[in-house]
C-alpha cells in the first residue's frame, strides 16, 4: 500500500529526520508540504528506498511541492543537547523556514514539541504510511548522504562516502586506529571500549 495524505488539511506538513544514529555528521530533518493531489509510483519511506531512487525522487518533490525546507543540526548542537533534543529542534527548525505555514504537522516518530499552537500528530513509522513524512524522509536522507560525501573528503579514512556516518565496523576499526575526528559526536559512544580512547 502506497503512503497517503494523513489529514484533510490543505498544507499538512510533514517531517522526518535522518542520520539519528550516526557517530558523525550532523542530523538532518525536512518538512514538506506537498498538494493535497500529490502522487508517485513509489515515494515511501526513504530506507525502503535505494540512492537512485532517492535521487529521482528528490528534485520531483522539490518542484511539486508547496513549499519544503532542510535543516542540519551539528555534531556540536548533538552534543550539546543530546541527539534526541537535537533531532527535535531540526524538525522544528525545517518547518519554522516553510514558505507557507502549516496548518497540521504530520510527524515521524513519537515525540514532537509544538510550534505555535499548530495541531500535530505523532505517528510511529509514518514515512512509511504517510505521503507528507514519506516526501520529508527522501528529502533529509538525500541531503544528508550528500553533506557525509563532503566531509567525507576532509577525513576519508572513516569512508563516510560509504557507511555515511553509521557505526559500521569498518567505521569503528578507523576510529580505533585513528581517533577521533571534529566530525564525530563526542557525546556518543564510539567504540565498546570508549573509556580508553582519548577525545
Amino acid at each position: 500500500m502506497l503512503p497517503i495524505q494523513y489529514s484533510t488539511h490543505n498544507y499538512e506538513c510533514g517531517t522526518d529526520e535522518a542520520g539519528r544514529g550516526c557517530l558523525a555528521g550532523p542530523v538532518t530533518a525536512a518538512a514538506v508540504i506537498l498538494p493535497p493531489n500529490f502522487k508517485h509510483a513509489f515515494l515511501t519511506d526513504s530506507k525502503k528506498l535505494t540512492p537512485a531512487q532517492r535521487e529521482k525522487l528528490c528534485p520531483i518533490i522539490k518542484k511539486e511541492a508547496l513549499a519544503f525546507a532542510i535543516v542540519h543540526v551539528s555534531e556540536q548542537e548533538i552534543d550539546e543537547i543530546n541527539i534526541l533534543q537535537a533531532s527535535l529542534l531540526a524538525m522544528r527548525r525545517a518547518i519554522k523556514q516553510l514558505s507557507i505555514k502549516p496548518d497540521f504537522i504530520a510527524v515521524d516518530g513519537n515525540k514532537f514539541t509544538p510550534i505555535n499552537g499548530i495541531p500535530h500528530q505523532c505517528i510511529v513509522k509514518g514515512d512509511a504510511k504517510f505521503l507528507n513524512i514519506a516526501a520529508a524522509s527522501v528529502l533529509a536522507k538525500t541531503a544528508r548522504d550528500q553533506h557525509m560525501l563532503q566531509i567525507h573528503e576532509q577525513a576519508p579514512i572513516y569512508n563516510w562516502a560509504k557507511n555515511k556516518g553509521y557505526p559500521t565496523a569498518e567505521h569503528r576499526a578507523a576510529i580505533r586506529s585513528h581517533g577521533a575526528s571534529p566530525y564525530h559526536r563526542k557525546s556518543f559512544r564510539l567504540l565498546p571500549e570508549q573509556y580508553t580512547l582519548a577525545l
